[in-house]
């Protein structure tokens, strides 16, 4: 039988790069004691004032067809937010779709196609790849070097422009790496975007994950890129409710207007009781995302501390966000490899950085969302291998 090309586009672009992460829950199953440090799900719940107000809205009797563009409370509570920085902005600047993923997917069907690239920084999260594949686009790395931070530089930006070129991805705070871009580093991309024509897509779902001394920086509230901006985000991991699938984005109004038909065709509105549950998370302060940035924190810095005075292992302290990156180069495997490793030697489970990209074939993605105590056994662990392999290694040699 035939299949649309799509298909083909994105046959190496799933769920084979979480191949780690799947063997651990099969091992996990079957009895075994596996340390999980693979997905980024909170470790906090919801607050309890937002599951009654799903479960209220839905006994209600809001669970019927939605609108195209969102639920005018959403609507509502997202000019509010937004216009706290950005005066003027109205519900006519907003769509609301059920999570940051089908926001991606929709954004790119609405601007590139067939032939087009896309800049994006690489290390990048695993499935922005798949986003941009879909629409018959192609990515256009440009390198996230560890010397900067991985923080996307200008000039790498500018040498990575192809003349078929119309969007740029920006991810900040940034997954794997946890890289905050601040005002000037965007403003340098934005000119740089603004020169060349380009559309501006910035994943800010982690938004409210930044740690104390970062400042987050937006392109959307910068009045000379607003005319090219556009902003995806959810309550996912800022409520820590990523099965609710609740997002949004945020553009110019003939950018919203263009893209309506496009979501309504794929989707045709969200539900309206988890709608109503969205209003109240955006419209007034909870305790999650304070609670997450004081934990993730403190997490990554114990990682850091684990690995004081070796080389085999490196930690790359994040600015904000859920994981940190451990570059295990110096053991002479892949992060491929010391992954499967890990998990068959240690029984802890972690992402392969080569997974986000080949920047960081060298690394892995740890999540920081387990307790303090299991994430030192883990990393002590992590260690202990690292330890092991440069010794097998240097008897072999000997």
């Amino acid at each position: 039988m035939r299949y649309a090309s799509i298909t083909d586009r994105l046959a190496d672009l799933g769920s084979g790069r979480w191949a780690v992460h799947a063997e651990a829950r099969r091992m996990k199953a079957a009895g075994e004691d596996v340390i999980e440090l693979t997905i980024g799900e909170p470790d906090v719940a919801p607050d309890r004032a937002l599951l009654d107000e799903a479960a209220r809205a839905m006994h209600s009797g809001r669970i019927r067809y939605s609108n195209g563009r969102g639920e005018p409370s959403v609507l509502k509570a997202l000019v509010d937010k937004y216009s706290k920085r950005r005066p003027g902005v109205t519900a006519e600047n907003f769509l609301c779709f059920p999570g940051t993923q089908a926001a991606l997917y929709i954004v790119m069907a609405g601007l590139v196609e067939a032939g087009d690239g896309v800049l994006v920084g690489n290390p990048l999260y695993a499935t922005y790849e798949g986003v941009i594949s879909s629409s018959g686009a192609h990515p256009v790395y440009v390198p996230l070097r560890p010397e900067n931070r991985f923080h996307m530089q200008a000039d790498d930006l500018e040498r990575a422009i192809t003349p078929e070129c119309r969007v740029v991805m920006l991810n900040t705070p940034h997954n794997p790496t946890g890289a905050v871009l601040n005002a000037a580093e965007i403003a340098a991309i934005g000119e740089v975007c603004r020169r060349h024509d380009l559309w501006i897509v910035c994943d800010e779902v982690y938004e409210q994950l930044v740690f104390d001394d970062t400042t987050f920086a937006s392109p959307f509230y910068m009045p000379e890129l607003a005319d090219r901006t556009i902003v995806v985000s959810s309550i996912s991991k800022s409520h820590a409710a990523p099965g609710f699938r609740s997002g949004w984005a945020a553009g110019p109004t003939e950018f919203c207007q263009k893209l309506l038909p496009v979501s309504e065709t794929m989707l045709f509105g969200v539900q309206p009781f988890i709608a109503d549950m969205t209003a109240m998370a955006l419209s007034q302060d909870f305790h999650m995302a304070p609670t997450m940035r004081t934990n993730y924190r403190r997490r990554a810095e114990l990682a850091g501390q684990t690995f004081a005075g070796t080389n085999l292992v490196k930690p790359m302290l994040p600015e904000g966000g859920m994981f940190i990156l451990l570059d295990v180069s110096a053991t002479g495997l892949t992060g491929l490899e010391f992954a499967w490793e890990l998990l068959r030697q240690e029984r802890v489970a972690v992402m392969p950085g080569g997974s986000f990209g080949h920047e960081a074939n060298g690394f892995l993605r740890i999540s920081l969302t387990v307790p303090d105590d299991v994430l030192v056994t883990a990393m002590n662990r992590i260690g202990a291998l690292a330890s092991r392999l440069v010794e097998t290694k240097r008897r072999a040699s000997a």
